[in-house]
């Protein structure tokens, strides 16, 4: 299998149905800063010191690519056999993600101030994915006023970003290092 198409050479490219659609469409800048989140959380995985948060992560990775598939997919689809292949995001990932979310933070020092990102390099990369993922979560909502889409999605991204923060503060307690308090300018 070749890995080079031409079929996207005009810019366009095709959703998940057969739909073709502008590369700079609204749903393409969504998923694709998903892919984009996705990719900086590969890049933390180089440096991740916890065994707890590498499994997250890992697990994280294999859903974000659900979330994608699921923006790549119109809710439109006529194929109800196109419908079946295609994961969606349901509300026991939201949940997932809280109970992660909260079995984290447990372990962490009650949050009293605001804190600047980075730490660990771990913490630091950790930081740069939820930045990447409120972006992705603006470009959906941005999306979800537009098209119809999975509200589900939208929840679920916010969550994401809320235990990527979580998870940036467990790397710099695995690494002895403290999170930096925000000293708010005189």
């Amino acid at each position: 299998m070749k890995i080079y198409t031409k079929t996207g050479d005009k810019g366009e490219t095709g959703l998940f149905g057969g739909k073709r659609v502008q590369k700079s469409s609204v749903r393409i800048n969504a998923y694709g800063t998903v892919d984009e989140l996705n990719a900086a959380i590969g890049v933390a995985l180089c440096y991740v010191e916890n065994d707890g948060v590498k499994s997250v992560l890992k697990k994280l990775q294999n859903q974000l690519f659900v979330v994608g598939a699921d923006l790549a997919t119109p809710l439109e689809v006529e194929s109800i056999r196109q419908r079946r292949t295609i994961p969606r995001v349901s509300e026991d990932d939201i949940s997932e993600s809280e109970k992660m979310i909260d079995f984290f933070d447990k372990q962490l020092e009650e949050l009293r101030y605001f804190i600047l990102p980075g730490g660990s390099k771990s913490a630091a990369q950790l930081h740069v994915a939820r930045t990447i993922c409120r972006r992705a979560e603006r470009e959906i909502v941005l999306l979800s006023q537009q098209e119809e889409i999975n509200q589900n999605i939208v929840i679920f991204i916010n969550r994401i970003s809320d235990l990527l923060f979580v998870l940036s503060r467990i790397e710099n307690k695995t690494s002895g290092i403290p999170d930096q308090k925000w000293e708010k300018p005189i």
